[in-house]
């Protein structure tokens, strides 16, 4: 028997959970749906819904089980386990260790999920070796984390790298945090689904409205992969302006950061990292310095959705000194 670790991926619409080995390699999975809307309690019952399942359903003994690590939305202070504030799920000021540490009686471990997903990559993934790291993830909204002279870089009061909220355009679009022309507000889900709802109102012809089905409101991100795929106009103008503004924002963190790599990840891109790089390089030019840009990397997630897992076992290993 060895030991075994349990790594959680916490959103406001599932959690996805890990069984890792010694070895480093993932046994078993599974994804349950949160239901954020019906309360605290009920994520709370569904995390431990989700640990019971892994243990059982892996044919793991519970005494193999010597940490379980998790990465959540919002801002957490990973030193004490305080989710702080959490923008998609209701939870402010709530320690969650001490709920999942009373359940299991093994050590648990949590950070922000962008900071978990990139601290992922460059244990495991495409980071690997790299000392200085952008990771912007691309979903609902745009994510980001930071390694810098290699640690994770998580600011004063836990809440560094939201690399969305950096401003492009004081007259932009409102963006869900209440400022105006985030980066998120352009290429995330939400910013893409919005302009694409303004372009159908306006009369455009586009597969995207049959698609999209009767929840205008957000695309999902198969739907409009395969209005590109369709060639459909309004898709690719959309995506096109989407990346234009990712590079604009990634552009400005190079010329900040001068970074080994920049990293992208997250759905949007998972689902369509093949249209995406190719026009993120293209239009990253037009931002970034072109003495610092020449030394960096721009590469996609290698762990796609097992990022944040892996970063929360990353955390495990670097907390217990592993």
């Amino acid at each position: 028997m060895g030991k075994k670790y349990i790594c959680l991926d916490i959103g406001g619409t599932k959690v996805l959970g890990a069984v890792f080995d010694e070895k480093n390699s993932i046994v078993y999975k599974v994804k349950k749906k949160t239901r954020a809307e019906k309360g605290l309690e009920q994520i709370e019952e569904k995390i431990i819904k989700v640990v019971d399942e892994l243990i059982g359903e892996s044919g793991m003994d519970r005494s193999e089980l010597a940490a379980i690590g998790a990465g959540a939305p919002g801002v957490i202070n990973s030193d004490s386990g305080e989710i702080i504030y959490a923008p998609n799920l209701p939870w402010r000021n709530y320690n969650i260790r001490n709920a999942i540490e009373t359940r299991f009686k093994v050590p648990f471990y949590i950070g922000n999920d962008a900071n978990v997903g990139v601290l992922g990559e460059w244990k495991y993934g495409a980071g690997i070796d790299r000392k200085n790291i952008v990771g912007l993830f691309v979903g609902t909204g745009v994510g980001g984390g930071l390694i810098l002279d290699g640690k994770l870089f998580t600011g004063s009061k836990h809440a560094a790298a939201e690399l969305g909220h950096m401003v492009l355009n004081t007259e932009g679009p409102y963006c869900n945090c209440g400022q105006r022309g985030c980066l998120e507000a352009y290429a995330g889900k939400i910013g893409i689904s919005r302009e694409i709802k303004t372009q159908i109102e306006r009369g455009r012809k586009t597969a995207l409205k049959e698609l999209m089905g009767d929840d205008i409101n957000l695309l999902k991100s198969k739907a409009l992969k395969k209005a590109i795929e369709e060639k459909d106009d309004l898709a690719i103008e959309v995506l096109d302006r989407a990346v234009y503004y990712l590079a604009a924002g990634a552009g400005s963190l190079i010329n900040v950061f001068n970074p080994d790599m920049v990293i992208l990840g997250g759905g949007v891109v998972e689902a369509m990292g093949d249209y995406i790089m190719p026009s993120f390089k293209k239009h990253i030019k037009r931002f970034a310095m072109p003495d610092i840009l020449t030394g960096t990397e721009l590469v996609k997630s290698a762990l796609g959705d097992d990022a944040i897992v892996y970063g929360a076992l990353a955390m495990i290993t670097n907390k217990s000194g592993e």
